[in-house]
């Protein structure tokens, strides 16, 4: 029997760093688990937001393993990318070996202009190295950073040649007709832009929810509009989204989250990322709270972690 697919708001967590540049498990299993009791059916870990490719495999099996003890897997994806096969092949049977519902990846992304075989190729080798426990993979189309796009005769071709193991498809790209294209493939395959704006429209079945960043800091407003249908908490969800896209988007993340979760290491960013400048820092935090203090909502605290 197959899984139950992953829908719904998804947060594209964040990664608290201790002094060391070490991933900080205890505040992030405290921040995954605010998420989750703040209105996010599930998490998307050591993805983009979550400054994976900025880790090792060892810091990234570290992170999967402290949500393995923690949180419900069932409710979590975890990016795997890497550009050595090697370096995603582990992570990723790592995480099917944990038991999370899915694992993210983008194409092996440092040479430039491969053909659709290379990918596949790519695949064939993720497969087989979880043959044993499979583990469901989503596509994560982000050409922007990765330069390689998951075209949509590629996402067929994957579709035909891993069947069910191909569960889904993160779009951030940012054009809405790409990811209605895909969606349009298959009933079967889920697909979830990274902009919480198409919520109102997921909800209508025409994607499976989104996948966010901002998910971080919006998430009981992205609830209520997709869960609801309450067009004033999309409204919402889309300012506080576009506050934060006005800054370097992980580091505006961050300096939210600080302020939200009233710790200030929940800013520390990993290099080549650097943390906001004081004057840019203020003009956000000043934005967020003139957006959402007149909700009036009262979210969860967080637990300890």
């Amino acid at each position: 029997m197959r899984k139950a697919q992953l829908s719904g708001v998804i947060a594209a967590a964040a990664t608290p760093i201790n002094r060391d540049g070490e991933p900080d498990l205890r505040r992030f299993v405290q921040l995954c688990r605010w998420l989750l009791a703040n209105g996010c059916d599930g998490l998307n870990i050591c993805g983009t937001t979550g400054e994976a490719t900025s880790f090792s495999v060892k810091q990234r099996k570290a992170i999967m393993s402290a949500a393995a003890e923690a949180l419900p897997l069932e409710r979590l994806m975890v990016g795997t990318s890497a550009a050595a096969l090697a370096d995603a092949v582990r992570p990723t049977r790592h995480a099917a070996d944990l038991g999370f519902a899915g694992a993210l990846l983008l194409p092996p992304f440092y040479y430039k202009g491969v053909d659709d075989e290379g990918i596949v190729r790519f695949f064939d080798a993720i497969a087989a190295a979880t043959s044993r426990t499979p583990i469901d993979l989503y596509l994560y189309n982000f050409p922007a950073l990765s330069g390689i796009a998951y075209s949509p005769p590629l996402v067929r071709r994957l579709m035909e040649n891993f069947g069910s193991r191909i569960r889904g498809l993160k779009d951030s790209s940012g054009n809405l007709d790409y990811a209605a294209e895909i969606a349009a493939l298959s009933r079967h395959l889920s697909v979830f832009p990274s902009n919480e704006g198409v919520l109102l429209e997921a909800r209508a079945g025409v994607f499976a929810g989104c996948i966010s960043a901002t998910a971080n800091v919006n998430s009981p407003w992205c609830a209520r509009a997709f869960h609801k249908g309450e067009t004033a908490a999309q409204a919402t969800a889309s300012l506080i989204r576009a506050a934060l896209s006005r800054k370097p988007l992980i580091a505006a993340v961050k300096a939210v989250l600080a302020d939200v979760m009233g710790d200030p290491a929940f800013e520390a960013l990993l290099p080549p990322l650097t943390p906001l400048p004081a004057a840019d820092k203020a003009e956000l935090l000043r934005d967020y709270h003139a957006i959402v203090d007149g909700e009036r909502l009262s979210l969860k605290p967080a637990a300890a972690g």
